[in-house]
């Protein structure tokens, strides 16, 4: 049964579809079976792995309409790495989803459906604490937080942080925290290094080993519809997110799924 991560974080702009493509690639090429769920409405990681939006059946059809996933899933150039795309009919998703019953279980009961069939699934959320996203970290066994190192990354980290508690604490029991993802870095300013500073300091073994750095070629490779690790093995940001995806693999042999201890009391963090 595949372990299923959301990436979150309601503030944009902080690299979650970066995330979600590159570390689903990075998997993809260590042979691990991974499906992208495209949960954004702008559908970004959607185009990010070389498919147009407005073409295809998408994440709207299995959540509203009740279509089974796997007539929706995309095979992409990664043999081992599979999207489940979404539209901005999204958007309006959560507006018809609001009087369904168990409407925070949608999500749960469409990966449900194809678990089985992968080892890892990636939930990219969108920039907002809404309902979707509630759908995905009550689907989730984990969640990653991406957090750009600038000043007003951690401003946000809090709320955010206090909505995973409420799931852990209604929906969501087994819900951990994957863990804190420092991304866009420059080891050239000042603040960043403050930013990694505080974070470690506050959140300690909570946040990842693995840095990803400011880097040309993550920015380039969506433009051609590819993962950076097909676009470009070499550079910088290929080597990042494929040394997340080792850190993840031996975080997750070392302790599977069910670990008490990657658990964060929010209480003490805040």
């Amino acid at each position: 049964m595949g372990k299923i991560i959301a990436i979150a974080n309601q503030k944009g702009g902080v690299g979650k579809t970066t995330t979600a493509v590159n570390l689903g690639g990075s998997f993809g090429v260590l042979e691990y079976k991974t499906l992208i769920v495209d949960a954004d409405p702008q559908a970004n990681a959607t185009s990010g792995v070389g498919f147009d939006p407005k073409q295809t059946k998408n994440i709207y059809d299995c959540l509203i309409n009740d279509v089974h996933p796997s007539e929706v899933i995309l095979s992409t150039d990664n043999p081992s790495l599979d999207v489940l795309p979404s539209h901005i009919d999204l958007v309006g998703a959560e507006l018809e989803m609001i009087n369904m019953p168990n409407r925070e279980h949608l999500l749960r009961t469409v990966l449900d459906k194809v678990q089985d069939d992968y080892d890892f699934i990636l939930v990219d959320c969108s920039p907002s604490l809404g309902l979707i996203t509630v759908n995905a970290l009550t689907a989730a066994n984990s969640v990653i937080v991406p957090v750009q190192s600038e000043y007003y990354s951690l401003e946000g980290l809090g709320k955010l942080l206090n909505t995973i508690k409420i799931v852990q604490g209604r929906l969501n029991t087994g819900l951990d925290i994957e863990g804190l993802l420092i991304t866009m870095y420059d080891t050239r300013l000042r603040l960043a290094n403050h930013v990694v500073e505080e974070l470690k300091t506050h959140f300690q073994e909570l946040v990842f080993d693995t840095v990803i750095h400011r880097n040309t070629n993550l920015a380039e490779a969506p433009s051609h519809g590819s993962t950076i690790i097909m676009h470009d093995a070499s550079s910088k940001g290929a080597v990042n997110y494929l040394n997340l995806a080792r850190e993840i693999l031996q975080k997750n042999q070392a302790t599977k799924i069910n670990t008490d201890e990657n658990k964060i009391s929010i209480d003490d963090e805040l």
